[in-house]
């Protein structure tokens, strides 16, 4: 489109480039066209990089935001590598290749696509939120029994407790991977569209079943066993497995946005009398929730839940100050979604937890009166706090990064690795060549100079490429402070400790998004001297 002049043409034969008019409104980036619809469509461009760099981008005026918009429109268009979306926060982000990759997409947004002056953030880097728990201090974690949060709400006349526990990284692995099963399997829109096509079977697009997805499910619990098998007793293991199935056949809800990889359990515990006794002796009815995840993914069946009545385990007559099922569970449902959506830390999303909720309410209050946010808002504080009491860890990105570079350079390259904090995985040289691939996991928030860095170590020799592999919990406690004899022996009161680096992206993140940072500022100053006064 940008050569000498424009000829047109009544065909066009194999191998030329050509210009159809008129297509941009149904086109976004790439389509096959055809003469007929019976045509099997091409199979998309493969690129060998991804668009990594984020940032938040904005006019400089906002008389200009119409033009703005539009230019975006034309710029996501134009460049197949271009990413562009609106945040929940209401920032337009747009997602480049690179640093480089940026810097002409921003470019030709002034210069050709919106003409308007913009204003461009730092990259943004996503993270999560989870909690301590792996291995065997997993398995030893869900037998704590102090690990109930309990909260009340304002008007007295709700309270739940909560407790939270980390799932095991391969069954968050499969949840993350089938979203879009998850969410058209939860919303019935997969068992709609299967019983007009005569299936019995829900599927996605590449042909996976929800039973694929529930066999998955249990051989990522599987395969935690099995990895555990070598550091833990076969009673410790049987009781563990007992649990984790248990936890698959109450999942009420998942977070966040309905399919991300946080459980909601309810777990209806039957009693005689109907009610239990919580704080101050008070005596409240225990609500149990529906498993509609469980049923939606076929661990129950509908029947199971068929002898609770309303949702309220109680043999007594139904009071008139309990409010419905239906309320409750969007109550609990909504105060979960919360927080599974900004955690306690920084606001950031939750990753790998399930929150063990249990609801009551107290029968016999005066004036019932719709107390519906007051008692969200109990579920949300519980869930943050038991997040907080559970050893909270910031989960970041990280990157697979494949460098190429010959031998001489070899040292210079894992010498930039190191300084970006990257985990060499393996080296291996490519065959009939004297060039080395280096494999490596490399933190998002690091890969921003990473280039630049790689160009400079080596001298133009070695060439990266950076695809996104895995979630990764940083290790250090973003709240550690020396408490034990040894801790304190180490490190004494703390002054002499190096950076917390978990701490150190917990506030950047806290700042771009304007949240309160605790930042303390040591002052270092002299003595001040009095002389004597002569009399």
């Amino acid at each position: 489109m940008l050569g000498e002049g424009l000829r047109p043409v009544a065909s066009v034969g194999a191998g030329n480039v050509a210009a159809i008019k008129g297509l941009g409104e149904h086109i976004m980036k790439t389509a096959t066209l055809s003469s007929t619809r019976n045509c099997w469509p091409f199979a998309s461009m493969a690129f060998q990089v991804s668009p990594i760099l984020k940032v938040a981008i904005e006019p400089a005026n906002v008389a200009d935001l119409a033009a703005f918009r539009e230019g975006l429109s034309l710029l996501n268009r134009a460049d197949p590598l271009v990413e562009y979306s609106i945040s929940e926060k209401g920032e337009h982000v747009l997602a480049a290749a690179g640093k480089v990759h940026l810097e002409h997409c921003v470019e030709n947004l002034r210069e050709r696509f919106a003409k308007v002056e913009l204003n461009v953030s730092e990259p943004l880097v996503s993270f999560k939120e989870t909690i301590q728990g792996e291995g065997v201090g997993l398995v030893d974690s869900l037998k704590d029994p102090q690990g109930y949060v309990e909260r009340i709400a304002p008007d007295g006349k709700f309270a739940v407790r909560v407790k939270v526990i980390r799932l095991p990284d391969a069954l968050v692995k499969v949840l993350e991977e089938n979203e879009e099963l998850l969410s058209r399997t939860i919303k019935g829109q997969t068992a709609r569209s299967d019983r007009a096509m005569g299936s019995q079977c829900p599927r996605d697009d590449d042909g996976r079943s929800v039973a694929v997805l529930r066999q998955d499910m249990l051989s990522a619990v599987e395969s935690e066993l099995e990895a555990l098998s070598v550091r833990a007793d076969e009673v410790k293991l049987e009781w563990y497995r007992k649990t984790l199935l248990g936890y698959l056949h109450k999942i009420s809800a998942l977070g966040p946005s309905q399919v991300g990889p946080n459980l909601l359990l309810m777990p209806g515990v039957k009693l005689s009398s109907g009610s239990t006794t919580i704080q101050n002796g008070r005596e409240g009815i225990l609500v149990r929730g529906t498993c509609h995840v469980s049923e939606k993914l076929g661990f129950v069946s509908v029947s199971d839940d068929a002898e609770i009545s309303n949702g309220i385990i109680d043999d007594s007559e139904p009071s008139t100050d309990v409010p419905d099922h239906e309320a409750l569970r969007n109550i609990i449902i909504s105060g979960f979604q919360e927080v599974t959506n900004a955690g306690p830390l920084c606001d950031e999303p939750m990753w790998g937890l399930a929150f063990i909720v249990e609801p009551y309410i107290f029968s016999g209050s005066p004036d019932s009166v719709n107390c519906s946010y007051q008692h969200r808002a109990a579920v949300r504080e519980a869930c943050r706090a038991a997040v907080l009491q559970s050893k909270p860890r910031l989960v970041e990105p990280m990157y697979l990064c494949e460098v190429t570079t010959p031998i001489e350079r070899l040292g210079s390259v894992y010498s930039v690795l190191g300084d970006c904090r990257a985990k060499v995985q393996e080296a291996e040289m490519q065959l009939e060549t004297f060039l080395y691939m280096v494999h490596a996991h490399l933190p998002v928030a690091e890969s921003s100079e990473f280039s630049e860095k790689l160009w400079n170590g080596s001298s133009g020799a070695a060439t990266a490429r950076l695809t996104f592999s895995h979630w990764e919990a940083v290790p250090q406690d973003p709240f550690f402070v020396p408490k034990t004899k040894e801790e304190i022996e180490e490190f004494g009161d703390g002054s002499n400790m190096g950076p917390n680096l978990a701490k150190k992206l917990i506030n950047s993140v806290r700042r771009r998004k304007g949240l309160h940072v605790d930042d303390k500022v040591v002052k270092h100053g002299t003595k001040q001297r009095t002389r004597a006064k002569k009399v």
